[in-house]
């Protein structure tokens, strides 16, 4: 049994890449109602954005988010304008 808490959010800079990428997702709560499928897709993001995976397309069709309103292709095209939006990106 373990007394230690549970991990809470992890304070990163506002200008980090980790920190832009996270917003790109979570500023897509209407199509992503899903908290924890925003945290997952935005980690496999960020690893994109990092050359470590896969591109937007395959992430989203790899993570098998739960969609509101918007097509997995639609979704992919948003994410991959906003993510070349920022700075240090591809």
């Amino acid at each position: 049994m373990s007394l230690s808490s549970t991990p809470g959010d992890i304070n990163t800079p506002a200008e980090s890449i980790e920190k832009k990428v996270y917003s790109v997702v979570n500023d897509l709560t209407q199509y992503l109602p899903i908290t924890n499928d925003r945290n997952r897709l935005g980690f496999d993001l960020y690893k994109y954005v990092i050359g470590e995976g896969d591109e937007p397309l395959v992430t989203i069709r790899n993570a098998k988010v739960k969609l509101q309103g918007i097509s997995v292709e639609e979704l992919a095209k948003l994410i991959t304008y906003r993510l070349k939006s920022l700075n240090g990106n591809k």
